[in-house]
């Protein structure tokens, strides 16, 4: 129970780094948040989008099926789009379009993907300790 809820705590922490790395990144595309809530807004938008994920991104998956297995696995692009484009429409002060939402998912994967492969890279290395 507690290595789920450091887990947790670590995905939660890993989406407000990757959304805010996504903002800066994604500004000139429309990308934009109120910057007088600063940390706090993006603690909470990380928050959201790991509760979205988590509740809402398989049944998309599933429903999306046909679509993903039509373009060879591409539409999940889109689906990751939309899980952060939902998370943005819920907090407030965040401005994203769609596309730009698409292009933040992908930010966000890549982000997981490093963190991740540091992580259990780290945790292989102190097994072999």
């Amino acid at each position: 129970m507690k290595r789920q809820f450091t887990v947790f705590l670590l995905r939660w922490a890993l989406s407000a780094f990757g959304l805010w790395v996504a903002v800066r990144l994604l500004a000139p595309f429309g990308a934009s948040y109120d910057e007088g809530q600063g940390l706090v807004m993006f603690l909470l938008a990380g928050l959201v989008f790991s509760i979205v994920n988590s509740l809402l991104k398989p049944i998309v998956l599933v429903l999306s099926l046909p679509a993903i297995l039509l373009t060879l696995g591409l539409f999940t692009l889109v689906v990751n789009g939309l899980m952060v484009y939902i998370s943005l429409l819920i907090v407030p002060g965040f401005e994203m379009s769609f596309g730009a939402s698409i292009l933040a998912g992908i930010i966000l994967s890549l982000i997981n993907y490093v963190i991740s492969g540091l992580l259990d890279l780290q945790k292989s290395s102190l097994k072999g300790v």
